[in-house]
């Protein structure tokens, strides 16, 4: 591949039009093995979100705004690992993993709008624990349908508008010299590493933006939980208080996963772990933790098991 050459005031530059991913591994035998692993992984992903939100959908006492945002998380799980696992899957079956430039800015503006996106929607959720637990008798009054929706509509449109920021500001960078990226989807931190400009205002730009959505939403998620707290050791009731907790277990478990995981991989620095660990983190975060989440939600959810009877029961009748 040529690279183009065009003028940039008085000097020559060299732009380059395509990448080349090194993948999860240079192994091409390990490469085969993992294939059903992914496959498997991505197949139950898909088929445990999509049937949770059919699930949502179908069950009229599953038409709450907690299961309203878990069907949103889910929809934004699906979208997410879809962004790359079925690119992840072609490539392991090839010895040259090449990427076009266009074709790299849309993965990543699609895989980090639905990272933030869930960010957002998970503070969402811890908000409407919050009303539940906190301020039960005006419940109904504050968190109604209309509010909910536009709750879930703000969460996807701020997690769009910051990844469409770190998508111009990195790829309208000079890009040169090397192409390899040192991952298996295109990842923004390896992709400003190769830049030819100075990558200072791209670095400070993600920093800026994984800072404010990932820092700011995780303390929200906090506050919101110490006032969980503090309303719960007001609650006389021993199983009143076990029931509460009981309501944010999933969502904690979710959000313990996802931010541990999520703060490893972007707010430390790229010194601190090797190329290798950096990908384990990855893969965790971006295909594993969409699979596990509608497990977390499901095995300890009496609502959801009784949904599942009660349309189990209703097909069976039809038929």
């Amino acid at each position: 591949m040529v690279p183009n050459r065009s003028m940039a005031g008085d000097r020559n530059f060299t732009s380059m039009k395509i990448f080349v991913l090194l993948g999860i591994s240079e192994d091409k035998q390990l490469q085969l093995s993992l294939f059903p692993v992914f496959l498997g992984i991505y197949l139950v992903t898909l088929f445990w979100n999509l049937g949770l939100i059919t699930l949502i959908r179908m069950d009229s006492h599953l038409h709450t705004p907690m299961y309203t945002f878990l069907s949103v998380l889910s929809l934004i799980d699906i979208c997410y690992t879809s962004s790359i696992s079925p690119r992840m899957l072609s490539d392991l079956f090839r010895d040259e993993k090449v990427i076009s430039f266009v074709a790299c800015a849309t993965q990543w503006l699609a895989a980090s709008w639905m990272g933030q996106a869930e960010c957002f929607i998970l503070a969402t959720m811890a908000y409407d624990r919050y009303v539940a637990i906190g301020n039960p008798l005006q419940y109904s009054t504050i968190m109604v349908p209309g509010f909910c929706w536009k709750m879930a509509a703000g969460a996807l449109g701020c997690g769009f508008l910051s990844s469409l920021i770190e998508t111009i500001t990195g790829f309208e960078m000079n890009y040169c010299g090397p192409n390899v990226i040192q991952h298996f989807f295109c990842n923004m931190p390896e992709i400003l590493s190769l830049s030819c400009s100075n990558p200072f205002i791209g670095q400070m730009s993600l920093f800026v933006i994984v800072s404010i959505v990932l820092g700011g939403s995780l303390v929200f998620i906090l506050l919101s939980y110490g006032f969980i707290a503090a309303s719960i050791l007001k609650i006389s009731s021993v199983k009143g208080s076990a029931k509460a907790f009981n309501t944010c277990a999933s969502h904690l478990a979710v959000v313990t996963l996802f931010y541990g995981t999520a703060l490893a991989v972007y707010m430390q620095p790229s010194s601190s772990h090797s190329t290798k660990q950096n990908k384990f983190l990855s893969v965790f975060y971006v295909i594993v933790i969409p699979m596990l989440n509608p497990f977390i939600y499901s095995l300890r959810n009496k609502e959801i098991k009784e949904a599942l009877r009660r349309v189990l029961r209703a097909t069976h009748l039809r038929h």
